[in-house]
């Protein structure tokens, strides 16, 4: 049976760090997916609660401040892993052997540094709003019902953190692809054509049947 996604799996040490965190970047991504719901749920409330009993639902607006970070950052992990998020297949799809690793090894780097900021950057953002002498741990909050904000500039660096650490296995698994000259490594995503992708995705979704 293959799995519906591109990335390979053994019993090695990387391996097993890959799937350990996996089940992390799982559980944040069900973490947005219950998110997006809640959103939904909140939408239904404020709207029923206008229109039949003339009371929107008080902080809407605030709520909704608080769940965005949520879906827009809890899931980057695990996109990052299958090698869901936009980039130049064309150009990448066209390299084999160490010239493709290399590629790889280079790119995750760069994104690895500029996420090693972005981390850096959010958390001392959150450190502006946190302050356990203030009520709430908070010195701001939101407009409407006084919400504290610094939950949700905490999601950033901690997604974001994750995310390095999904990056540092990838990094570890080019590196490794490069200098054995692998050509299916483990922990990384596998670049695809299209007529791969489709005969994976349609293997998935009739349940890996012959």
């Amino acid at each position: 049976m293959v799995a519906s996604s591109s990335v390979l799996e053994d019993s090695s040490t990387l391996s097993q760090l890959d799937q350990k965190l996996h089940k992390l970047e799982s559980f944040l991504a069900l973490v947005t997916g219950l998110a997006v719901f809640s959103l939904m749920v909140l939408a239904v409330v404020s709207v029923s609660g206008r229109n039949f009993f003339g009371i929107p639902l008080p902080g809407y607006v605030d709520w909704i401040e608080q769940i965005m970070p949520l879906i827009a950052f809890m899931g980057v992990a695990y996109t990052q892993r299958d090698g869901g998020h936009i980039r130049m297949d064309i150009l990448v799809g066209a390299l084999k052997g160490r010239a493709l690793w290399l590629a790889e090894i280079i790119t995750t780097t760069l994104i690895l540094a500029l996420m090693l900021f972005l981390v850096w950057g959010t958390f001392s953002h959150f450190l502006r709003s946190f302050d356990f002498a203030a009520p709430l741990w908070s010195r701001d909050s939101s407009i409407d019902i006084a919400l504290p904000i610094w939950p949700a500039k905490l999601l950033a660096p901690i997604a974001f953190s994750v995310l390095c650490l999904r990056l540092t296995l990838q990094l570890w698994g080019y590196c490794r692809a490069f200098a054995q000259n692998q050509t299916t490594p483990i922990a990384v995503p596998l670049v695809e054509n299209a007529a791969q992708q489709a005969a994976r995705e349609a293997q998935s979704v009739s349940g890996g049947a012959d």
